[in-house]
């Protein structure tokens, strides 16, 4: 009876530790809004997140390129939760290409990880 009445407190906490240390990655998320000069949301829009490596450096991060359009929001979603690894250290940062017939934006965007990364983009007609 003296043994079950300290084994189980400890098997209970040895379970509640194991389980703990199982934690499922929230999702890496880039959501981008595309607006018009008139400052309203833009149906439609092709948006590229790419990365621009700066020379001399210049490994291949094509694998985080994507591309979408934006929704009757304006919005577009990029989730980037598969290429992030738990424990690494800072994510990426990347340019943002958006187009709508004649007009364009661009912008960047810093992904950090387990988190919803926002960023706005303005069409203007290019010069």
């Amino acid at each position: 009876m003296f043994r079950k009445v300290f084994l189980l407190p400890i098997l209970m906490l040895a379970l509640a530790v194991g389980f703990g240390g199982c934690k499922k990655p929230a999702d890496t998320k880039a959501i981008i809004t595309v607006l018009d000069g008139d400052g309203m949301p833009v149906e439609g829009a092709y948006v590229k997140l790419f990365a621009n490596p700066v020379p001399p450096l210049q490994p291949d991060y094509s694998r985080l390129d994507m591309e979408g359009y934006t929704a009757v929001s304006g919005k577009v979603e990029f989730n980037y939760t598969d290429f992030y690894k738990q424990g690494q250290a800072g994510f990426a940062v990347l340019d943002i290409l958006a187009q709508m017939d004649t007009l364009t934006g661009q912008g960047i965007i810093r992904i950090e990880e387990e988190k919803t990364n926002e960023e706005t983009v303005t069409l203007v007609t290019p010069n």
